[in-house]
């Protein structure tokens, strides 16, 4: 037996100081001086079954898994992908022709397994044309052939080599793709962070057909690997005479055909686009492996039948694991000299400057489009959409509208700036002034500008949602309501309608064509500033809210894709003890699936026009949602959708039968004195009846929480309440929410436990028995039953939005987490949230930065809860066991978060494996006193428990004042470096007005044409190293 062993390597110019070349150890496997695990290897056994002998051939053949007609012409075309499954299930590959079923996976092609050593390796055969080519994935399937799992990624491209002769066998080495493998193809990595891969040259790879053909005892093996983080050639002009330094990657291995293990002698690739690298080389016949690293092997058997080509998809190049950072802060709170009274997308391109300064390669927002519903500050709340298309007129940029603005329109901005200047945001003044403006720019330039070609392509790519907006914005004001129930004939959308509200012969035209100038100003402004980030380096991470507004533009033109008797919210969790409503209606699952998600699917589509990533708010609404009835203002007496009920007949054979007794309120009237003291007479003739002697049920005026609030109120105008409305209110939603089982309003056989129902006095009082059956069945419910339904929920919804665009996916997954959820997101490549304070393990009281998995985003905060030096002062007991647990000290903890602690902080996080260190601006402003004056509970942008929040914060700085900050740049700067991220390179001008760029980039330089390249750090000596990577 032949054996000998290979390695991809590649030949770049790093800044780590590292020479990784390749060795052989005493058993002859590959050793890599990188440091990193990366060799792969498998040893030839005599008892295993392999691809291409005689053997495994017959074993094909009795299996059937030889397709499609076999003629003197056909090339058969074997697959081979290893991949472990449990009982009943197969793997299947299905692709874009007839022999592989024409996608559709019932007709698709089965294959077999054979295990290989400790692998179990699944194989099949198709016989195919010559000329062949086409796409195909794999898929796990059950018995019946339902998918299971499905591969996440591009589909893979089946295309013979050019001049293959009718009878060849070409085997396919295949590996399962998941959604990790598919992040570097993310906008974010291929369009940002390494573009200047992506702008390699292709190069053809020199035909070795004819020399195959002349070789009968060799074949073809076809090496494939994707690469994203490999530059473009680079430059060093710090030398005498610039030298040029193209990338290479090689294939180095112990034959004479790989180089015997020297670099210069090996097979090197040719790029081929998307990032992969290729080559063709010929082996020769017999048993041999080929090692590129841990558990990376190919086999060739001598036998009668062995394949004559092989293309060996060996998937990633295993690089240390890329690592970067960024900056978080809502659109509203950005602070500039130039804004008018709220933050602007034209400020994006200063934040950028700064980010990129800082060594941040992401910037990330808050949701940004229209929320303007209710007319008011409750508007401020940007998860509400009035439309999930439209951007709000709240970050227009009006001195942007135009470069004629006369002198009167210059001076009454500038009045405004000077009046909007505060120390939070002034939310309706701010957009009632903007819009004032822009009316009055519109009407000097509305012709100039709607009849512009450039306007022309924006409105015919956006007509489809930008109509129904500005016709549901006309019908909003004019209504003066968002609430389209009341709009008489136009409740109803239609087609017929809507082109009529927008006919150009309306009177009311050029309002409807007002709403058209202000979005096409605002995707202009957007589009600028996303462009200049994604030049200089950085993503652009936007917010997918999970829900829509009630009354919103979507609810009235697709009243079918929403359940408008339900509300959207989550069960009591680390936010609010109570659950929270958000009052969004939620989806109909079913009816969006009928057209493969599509309102899904164009709602990504609009946000990948401006962003290159996203958050998935609340993904846990994608596996189930917590949905209460509409007539709910809490948001604890929910079930989750989809979930399984108990039933009826489960209940009863328990021995639980008195249903009105679980699922009514239990109203007994020492409760009511209890709570409500000397006014307890008053509260029983107003809200309750009774029913039997001591026990009580609410007035059917009075018996959800709306019409308590409604009763309560009409009440408190005439002055007949005795305690606060507030009070008063809370313990008569106490007294309704006394339940232990939620009856189905659309199924009375169908009861959900209600959240927490051992703290009800209604489950107290119930016989030991039945305790303990609804027990039982409580704990089944949340944490056992439901999770396979909820997987397969996943599975159907999330990967039709993260096809729909090549954004990379992070979600928020906080709260009361399935133990389905964390796996299905490592399935899909969906990257997690990891709060320092909320750890997913229930036996830590903090999370550990150090030990979170690489697919997360850390950060010692969100928008969600206190920053970091409110949560730092609000608790001195917390405090002090986080100094002694996590700081290690035993001293007492400052009772201020002073810089040395928000340093520590955020140490713990930059140093932590996490992909992405993302850090709320306010935190990293705690690193200096100066900007700690500010009482640190006025940083906070959200309040969960106040579904009534007002979002106006706004940081206390400019975006100007900051850049010249060059101790906080510095600062922040240290951290990122220190901890091996990966930075952006920076253009700085020095005091002589010299420009030099600042590379700070792990394991590679960035190095541009016609610029001085600096490690950080390190001299260079004036010669270029010549670095080499192992794969």
């Amino acid at each position: 037996m032949n054996t000998s062993g290979l390695c991809f390597v590649g030949r770049f110019l790093t800044d780590s100081g590292i020479k990784c070349n390749a060795t052989r150890n005493k058993n002859g496997k590959a050793q890599f001086l990188t440091g990193l695990d990366l060799s792969r290897a498998c040893k030839h056994r005599n008892q295993e079954i392999l691809p291409g002998s005689d053997l495994f051939l017959k074993e094909m053949e009795r299996l059937g898994l030889f397709s499609g007609t076999k003629t003197s012409k056909s090339v058969n075309v074997s697959f081979r992908l290893p991949y472990y499954t449990h009982w009943g299930q197969s793997l299947l590959v299905c692709g874009s022709k007839p022999v592989l079923g024409s996608w559709d996976v019932k007709k698709g092609l089965l294959l077999s397994p054979v295990h290989q050593g400790e692998e179990l390796i699944w194989c099949g055969s198709i016989s195919v044309p010559s000329e062949f080519s086409g796409e195909y994935s794999y898929y796990l399937v059950d018995d019946k052939k339902s998918v299971l799992r499905r591969e996440m990624g591009k589909k893979r491209q089946l295309v013979l080599p050019e001049g293959i002769n009718g009878g060849e066998h070409v085997e396919l080495h295949d590996l399962w793709q998941t959604g990790g493998d598919a992040i570097p193809f993310r906008s974010a990595f291929k369009d940002v962070i390494f573009r200047r891969t992506w702008g390699l040259n292709i190069e053809s790879s020199p035909g070795i057909q004819d020399k195959l053909d002349k070789e009968v005892d060799a074949v073809l093996v076809h090496f494939k690997i994707c690469c994203p983080n490999v530059e473009e050639e680079t430059s060093v002009n710090s030398l005498p005479l610039p030298i040029e330094l193209p990338t290479f990657v090689y294939v180095i291995g112990s034959t004479a055909k790989l180089g015997q293990w020297k670099v210069q002698d090996g097979l090197k690739l040719y790029y081929a686009g998307d990032s992969v690298w290729q080559a063709d080389a010929l082996m020769q016949k017999g048993n041999f492996s080929l090692e590129t690293g841990a558990h990376r092997h190919l086999c060739i058997d001598s036998s009668k039948f062995p394949p004559r080509y092989i293309f060996l998809s060996d998937g990633m190049m295993r690089e240390m694991p890329w690592r970067g950072a960024g900056v978080a802060l809502p659109m509203f709170s950005v602070r500039s000299e130039a804004d008018l009274g709220v933050g602007e997308f034209l400020d994006l391109k200063l934040l950028v400057d700064w980010a990129v300064r800082s060594g941040f390669h992401l910037v990330q927002l808050l949701p940004i489009n229209d929320t303007s519903v209710n007319g008011m500050w409750w508007d401020s709340y940007p998860y509400s959409s009035l439309s999930v298309f439209a951007l709000h007129p709240l970050y227009l940029r009006v001195e942007a509208l135009s470069e004629n603005l006369p002198e009167t329109i210059k001076n009454e901005i500038q009045e405004a700036r000077e009046q909007l200047d505060g120390k939070e945001v002034d939310y309706e003044a701010t957009l009632a002034t903007k819009l004032s403006i822009a009316k009055k720019v519109f009407e000097q330039e509305k012709d100039l500008i709607l009849n512009s070609r450039s306007f022309q392509k924006y409105f015919s790519e956006n007509e489809q949602w930008l109509k129904p907006y500005a016709a549901f914005c006309f019908l909003r004001d004019f209504f003066e309501t968002s609430d389209h129930s009341q709009w008489g004939r136009f409740s109803c959308f239609t087609e017929k309608k809507l082109e009529k509200l927008v006919s150009k012969d309306s009177l009311h035209h050029d309002i409807i064509r007002f709403h058209y100038y202000i979005q096409f100003h605002l995707h202009a402004q957007l589009t600028e500033a996303a462009e200049y980030a994604r030049n200089k380096g950085v993503i652009l991470k936007g917010d997918l809210p999970i829900g829509v507004d009630r009354n919103s533009v979507d609810t009235w033109v697709y009243p079918n894709l929403f359940r408008m008797n339900t509300s959207t919210g989550a069960p009591p969790d680390y936010f609010d003890k109570n659950g929270q409503n958000w009052g969004f209606p939620t989806y109909n699952w079913e009816e969006m699936s009928k057209d493969n998600y599509a309102w899904w699917r164009a709602r990504l589509t609009q946000m990948a026009k401006y962003f290159t990533a996203y958050r998935i708010d609340h993904i846990l609404g994608f596996f189930r949602i917590w949905e209460l009835p509409e007539h709910a203002m809490t948001g604890l007496i929910g079930k989750f959708r989809p979930s399984i009920p108990l039933s009826k007949e489960e209940l009863e054979k328990e021995g639980i039968w008195d249903f009105d007794r679980l699922s009514l309120p239990y109203i007994r009237q020492e409760f009511v004195q209890e709570k409500f003291g000397a006014s307890w007479t008053f509260i029983v003739s107003n809200f309750l009846n009774n029913y039997q002697k001591g026990r009580y049920e609410f007035k059917e005026d009075c018996d959800t929480e709306k019409k308590i609030a409604s009763k309560l109120k009409m009440l408190a105008e005439k002055c007949m309440l005795l305690e606060s409305e507030d009070k008063i209110r809370r313990d008569l939603f106490d007294l309704l929410k006394n339940i232990v089982l939620i009856r189905d309003p659309e199924d009375a056989s169908k009861f959900y436990p209600r959240f927490n129902l051992e703290d009800t006095s209604s489950f107290q009082d119930l016989d030991d028995h039945s305790k303990n059956v609804l027990k039982r069945l409580y704990y089944d419910y949340y944490f056992h039953r439901q999770e396979n339904l909820w997987r397969q929920n996943a599975l159907k919804t999330l990967p039709a939005l993260l096809d729909s665009s090549d954004m990379l996916a992070c979600g928020e997954d906080l709260g009361l987490i399935p133990a389905c959820v964390h796996p299905v997101m490592q399935e899909l490549g969906l990257i997690g949230l990891r709060i320092q304070r909320m750890p997913s393990e229930p036996d830590q009281e903090f999370g550990i930065p150090s030990q979170y998995s690489y697919m997360t985003v850390c950060a010692p905060s969100c928008h969600d809860c206190s920053t970091l030096r409110a949560w730092w002062e609000e608790d001195e007991g917390r405090r002090c066991r986080y100094f002694k647990n996590v700081v290690g000290s035993d001293g007492i903890p400052p009772s201020q978060c002073v810089p040395e602690i928000a340093h520590f902080v955020l140490r713990q996080h930059v140093e932590a494996p996490s992909m992405w260190a993302i850090f709320p601006l306010q935190d990293l402003l705690a690193l200096k006193e100066e900007y700690t004056t500010r009482p640190a509970t006025e940083e906070t942008i959200n309040d969960p428990t106040n579904p009534k929040h007002y979002w106006r914060y706004r940081v206390h700085v400019t975006l100007e004042s900051l850049m010249n900050d060059k101790e906080l740049i510095s600062s922040i700067k240290g951290l990122v470096c220190g901890s091996g991220r990966s930075h952006p390179s920076v253009e700085e001008t020095d005091e002589q007005g010299n420009q030099e760029t600042i590379v700070m980039s792990t394991g590679k330089h960035q190095a541009a044409k016609g610029q001085e390249k600096i490690s950080i750090g390190k001299q260079l000596t004036g010669v270029p190293r010549q670095e080499t990577y192992v794969l």
